[in-house]
This record gives C-alpha cells, sequence and structure tokens, in this order.
C-alpha cells in the first residue's frame, strides 16, 4: 500500500487506525489526510475520493474525534455510486451504515455513543442504526418521533421573495449567492440539472401561539 502523506499535526494514532483499517478492509489508503484543530466539542470531517483524501476538523470530544475518522474511512472503503444528475448518489444509506457502525464498535466506540453522534449530524441514521438491529437505536428513534410529534405548530413567513439561483462556493459549501442559503446533496443536484432555469424562494418560520385558556 501507497504511503499516504499528512497534511497537519495529526496523532500518531491517527495514522495506525487509517492503516489498520485499510489493511483489514484490503484497501489502499488514501493518499492525503488532512488535519487540524478548531474549537469548540464536536469534530467534523470529509472525504473526497477523487483526490484521495480525507480531512478532519477534530475538536476537544477524544471519543467524537475518533469517531469522525472512522465515519470518513468507512466513506474511504465503502465509498457510494457516483449516481445522476436524476439519481444522485447516496452517501448515507443502510449500506454505509453498516459498514460504520461495524468500525465504530470494531474500534472503541460504544454502540450508544455512535447512535448518539451519528443522529446529532444525520437525524436519518437512526432509521439505518434501527435497521442494522444497532442497541438503543429502537429508543432513541422513538424519542425523537416523540419529540418531533410535541413540536408546535409552525408559522411560515417569506424572508427572501423567489428569485433565480446563482450557485456560489462559500468554502467548501455550495451556496445561493442572492440568498446565502446553504444547498447540498440533491438539492444541489437538481439545481446543477435544472441550470438558470432554477428559482427559490427562502422562508423563516416562528412557532404557533394558541389562544389563550379561559379562566375559571
Amino acid at each position: 500500500m501507497s504511503q499516504t502523506r499528512v497534511i497537519g499535526r495529526a496523532p500518531d494514532w491517527v495514522m495506525d487506525l487509517v492503516a489498520a483499517v485499510c489493511g483489514e478492509a484490503s484497501v489502499e489508503q488514501p493518499a492525503v489526510v488532512r488535519w487540524r484543530e478548531r474549537p469548540g466539542v464536536r469534530s467534523s470531517g470529509v472525504t473526497r475520493s477523487r483526490l484521495r483524501s480525507i480531512s478532519v476538523s477534530a475538536g476537544s470530544d477524544s471519543l467524537d474525534v475518533r469517531m469522525t475518522l472512522l465515519h470518513e474511512l468507512a466513506h474511504w472503503i465503502s465509498p457510494a455510486g457516483r449516481g445522476t444528475r436524476r439519481r444522485p448518489a447516496r452517501h448515507h444509506d443502510v449500506r454505509f451504515y453498516a459498514t460504520a457502525f461495524a468500525l465504530y464498535r470494531a474500534y472503541g466506540v460504544p454502540d450508544a455513543a455512535a447512535v448518539d453522534g451519528e443522529s446529532a449530524r444525520y437525524p436519518s441514521s437512526l432509521r439505518h442504526a434501527r435497521a442494522l438491529g444497532v442497541e438503543g437505536a429502537d429508543a432513541a428513534w422513538r424519542a425523537r418521533r416523540h419529540t418531533l410529534a410535541a413540536r408546535p405548530t409552525r408559522i411560515y413567513r417569506v424572508l427572501v421573495p423567489e428569485h433565480t439561483v446563482r450557485l456560489a462556493r462559500d468554502g467548501r459549501w455550495h451556496i445561493c449567492a442572492v440568498c446565502r442559503q446553504r444547498i447540498v446533496g440533491r438539492n444541489l443536484a437538481r439545481l446543477r440539472w435544472r441550470g438558470a432555469r432554477a428559482r427559490h424562494v427562502l422562508l423563516t418560520w416562528s412557532a404557533s401561539i394558541g389562544p389563550p385558556t379561559p379562566g375559571p
């Protein structure tokens, strides 16, 4: 396997983990691992298969750092298909989570922490974790459903009127240059396909306030 170039001050265990996961999966290691520290508790990461790189911004929670790297390694060893304009690739489907949760268990992330960490970033992960029989996923899924059902009714108002979408870059994200709304996933693929014909409106909301309770 080729040598991985490390950019940034990654702890020694990082490359040990990369080598172990890739070796177990019989997959070549990424060409580059970019590592930096960020303020705050949570970590974030991104895998760019075409560039053969993994990037991690490490927060202060050591378990979350390990989980974030394992999440990106799950993308690396089980990449999503390329997809099409009409059917974009699904990066966080049940196939991906089968790989991710197996890595979490194998490399020291308890199921409870894995369910909590994934659902904080991707609520849809609860459905997949539940289907995979991950311990604690069913209870977390039911708790989220209860929370959603108890939310107050939303009242929407127009924040930015309907306008033609002008795609622009803000760091690694795509945004609408008119309203600054971040555009990702299927919405991004749809807007790229529609081109100059694409329009949208930016809404905001507030919780409704019911009528006052009558006195005795």
